[in-house]
């Protein structure tokens, strides 16, 4: 398995796995709680990133912030693909109950797998996302159901960022379904409310 630090908990009453991908300076044990919060019953998959930003751990470089590494941006989505296929097949992941859980650089490298096709998941909760290639192929996205969450006052992850995001997902087929929560880039009950509803309404248990 490629070798990603990360953490595999057992679903306790679901078919679902929630694979979790922290924001800059999170780690393997970041947002277990939130998957948690969003689905007590579901598998947890949280993997590390394995760049370093300072001392703090991201899935792929930076230039400056707000600006990416569109080349280590494919190679660490390449690399994350293949860390999550082989984890599918250690732990008898379901993959049609598979739900990606991403917080800002955690949702950047998800919605980069999706965008590039590599996404093993067809569901996925985007917590602060931004547009992660500014050139990306006209993959067919037609069986993915996606719920992005914004903050009206963030500055990092804009309003605008977030929808031209979701409009890049919008023309290659997907389900989009956009929610503006009256906060900043920092993640608010509204968020964990909002996305565990989302879940709750999508078709598998």
């Amino acid at each position: 398995m490629n070798e990603f630090h990360h953490v595999f908990i057992p679903a306790r009453e679901s078919r679902r796995t929630l694979l979790l991908l922290h924001g800059t300076g999170g780690n393997e044990r970041d947002l277990l709680p939130l998957g948690h919060a969003i689905d007590e019953g579901a598998a947890l998959l949280s993997p590390r990133g394995q760049v370093l930003e300072n001392g703090a751990p991201r899935y792929f470089r930076r230039l400056a912030e707000g600006i990416f590494d569109e080349k280590d941006v494919i190679a660490r989505a390449h690399e994350l693909a293949e860390f999550i296929t082989a984890a599918i097949k250690r732990y008898l992941i379901d993959e049609t109950a598979l739900v990606a859980i991403g917080y800002s650089n955690g949702a950047n490298i998800a919605s980069a797998m999706i965008l590039l096709g590599l996404a093993r998941f067809r569901r996925a909760i985007l917590l602060r996302p931004m547009v992660p290639l500014s050139n990306s192929p006209m993959t067919l996205l037609r069986d993915f159901q996606l719920f992005l969450s914004r903050g009206r006052f963030d500055s990092i992850a804009s309003v605008e960022q977030v929808e031209a995001l979701a409009e890049l997902f919008r023309e290659r087929g997907a389900e989009v379904d956009v929610q503006t929560q009256e906060s900043g880039h920092e993640l608010t009950t509204a968020d964990v409310a909002a996305a565990r509803e989302w879940l709750a309404s999508t078709a598998i248990a």
